[in-house]
């Protein structure tokens, strides 16, 4: 038990030290942007905390297949805690984005490809958690949930890919795959993405971690009151 403390006391550590630097990077370090100007600094939090709502799903289909083949409900646990974190993220993707929107493109939301592709993803993670509350509880939610996981993963390549396909306001992906290496994310505004991309990645470790851990705790409790009579609450 102390082990598992020290790990995430460290983690949070490391999660609140990465967060302070991000945020004096961002609004103290990094010039302005000169086409967009200070509205650009959400840059630094709506690119993060995407990555981090599209690297949950993939960790969710992962969790979910090695449920499927293992039937071990640690992997069971790992999904459904990782799909809590991944939708909260989803939703700061979604309402970052629009913020950003706002005063660049003058609408809160268009019908574009990245939008829509993103938005499918929130609603997955919804699907994904409303099954899971009202299907009654058993090896068979389990199965289907895992398989609504796994089917959810198909969402996250056509994000990263939509401005690359479908030519829109969003502009083609800037790292990974078919980036474009001499963009302007380099210098400063490069050094400030990849900390900000650190920090929040390791506050979805840090939160995802708290949560498998009291998943964890309310399968134990769900056993101990099955074990003594008690109807299942759901959860």
């Amino acid at each position: 038990m102390s082990s598992i403390l020290k790990a995430s006391n460290l983690l949070l550590i490391i999660s609140a030290a990465l967060m302070a630097l991000t945020l004096w990077m961002v609004f103290f370090w990094v010039p302005t942007e000169a086409n967009q100007g200070n509205i650009q600094r959400i840059l630094y939090i709506h690119v993060p905390v995407a990555w981090a709502s599209m690297l949950a799903i993939i960790v969710v289909a992962f969790a979910s297949f090695a449920y499927l083949r293992t039937k071990n409900e640690m992997w069971d646990r790992l999904a459904v805690a990782v799909a809590e974190t991944g939708v909260v993220f989803g939703a700061l993707m979604l309402i970052t984005g629009m913020i950003w929107a706002r005063p660049v493109w003058g609408v809160w939301w268009t019908g574009e490809a990245k939008l829509t592709t993103a938005l499918i993803l929130f609603f997955i993670y919804i699907a994904y958690l409303m099954f899971r509350a009202y299907f009654p509880p058993g090896a068979q939610r389990q199965r289907l949930a895992a398989i609504i996981g796994l089917i959810g993963a198909i969402d996250t390549p056509i994000i990263y890919y939509a401005a690359n396909l479908w030519s829109q306001a969003h502009p083609p992906a800037v790292v990974g795959p078919n980036s474009d290496t001499e963009s302007a994310f380099s210098g400063e505004f490069g050094i400030t993405l990849f900390a900000a991309t650190m920090a929040f990645t390791f506050l979805f470790i840090y939160i995802a971690r708290e949560r498998f851990s009291t998943r964890e705790t309310e399968d134990t409790l769900i056993e101990i009151r099955r074990q003594i009579g008690d109807p299942e609450p759901a959860l």
